[in-house]
């Protein structure tokens, strides 16, 4: 049976539809948690960088651009640079706040790790403690991890007492919950 060319234009747009909603869906961003500290220190650094930075490093651009030559003038390249990634910076802290959730710092049941729960467990057999944090706030170094890493991921649902393997891309590690408790 052949397709009329009103068919095929039909069917073309229907899978351009598809295709189109397939990649909406694919980009729609999932919430990140963020602690109400981790959110309020996104929010300063924000609105430091819209009321200090960027309107001192436009100051510098204007009297770089009064010096003249523009094509030689280092000074003004410089502060343009500056005032790009200022920018860039900008956006990125308003994408973060428009992405993410504030985590509730009331949880009724503490014993279960969550994003939040600070955590005393035996790793691998040493002895380690990690703060359960979104993806933004992580300071692996600071004993921050992310609940998408793979170690925060598999904390995650997990009490005292617990006994399983953790999957790291090295090796896997058997992983004894010791302490879990809830920063506020």
């Amino acid at each position: 049976m052949s397709t009329t060319p009103t068919q095929k234009r039909k069917n073309a747009a229907l899978e351009r539809k598809a295709k189109a909603q397939a990649a909406a869906a694919g980009t729609r961003m999932q919430k990140i948690p963020i602690s109400a500290g981790g959110m309020a220190a996104v929010q300063t650094e924000l609105d430091t960088l819209k009321t200090v930075r960027r309107p001192s490093t436009v100051e510098t651009v204007k009297r770089a651009r009064e010096e003249g030559d523009l094509r030689e003038n280092a000074g003004y390249h410089a502060a343009r640079e500056e005032l790009g990634m200022i920018d860039g910076r900008i956006k990125e802290l308003e994408q973060m706040i428009k992405n993410s959730v504030v985590t509730e710092s009331v949880i009724e049941d503490a014993s279960i790790i969550r994003v939040g729960s600070t955590v005393t467990l035996m790793l691998g057999g040493d002895e380690a403690t990690y703060t359960i944090v979104g993806a933004q706030e992580a300071q692996p170094r600071a004993g921050k991890i992310s609940n998408v890493s793979p170690v925060g991921s598999a904390l995650l649902g997990h009490a005292v007492g617990d006994e399983f393997e953790i999957t790291t891309p090295g090796t896997p590690m058997r992983a004894i919950i010791k302490d879990v408790r809830v920063i506020r």
